[in-house]
């Protein structure tokens, strides 16, 4: 059985950081490229960032390019999204996920995610 648990997030004045993590557990984490989303208030939820299985292809949305940074441990089959920067549209809960290459989609698999909170 698929797990995803997110970590990390919290209050945090605009302008500060924040990393968080993702542990995943029943599937083969190395073979899957991961994802970060975000789901704001009364806002569908968006693709943020994402890395190719051996971490060495990164992509990002727009609004977060040069203040996020995506990255992963195969060894502790864990993702991981460092936040800088922080601005206020930041706010929203955020989710990992991970991309089916036989669907060829993201995975439905969606844990609680972790709240991040960023203040003026």
């Amino acid at each position: 059985q698929v797990r995803l648990v997110e970590s990390g997030g919290g209050l945090v004045q605009a302008g500060g950081s924040l990393r968080l993590s993702c542990a995943a557990s029943g599937l083969e984490f190395s073979r899957y490229t991961m994802g970060w989303f975000r789901q704001a208030p009364g806002k569908q939820r968006e693709w943020v960032a994402s890395v190719s299985s051996t971490g060495g292809a990164r992509y990002y949305v727009d609004a977060v390019k040069g203040r996020f940074t995506i990255s992963r441990d195969n060894a502790k089959n864990t993702v991981y999204l460092q936040m800088n920067s922080l601005k206020q549209e930041d706010t929203a809960v955020y989710y990992c996920n991970y991309y089916s290459a036989a669907q060829k989609s993201w995975s439905n698999y969606w844990d609680q995610g972790t709240q991040v909170t960023v203040s003026s």
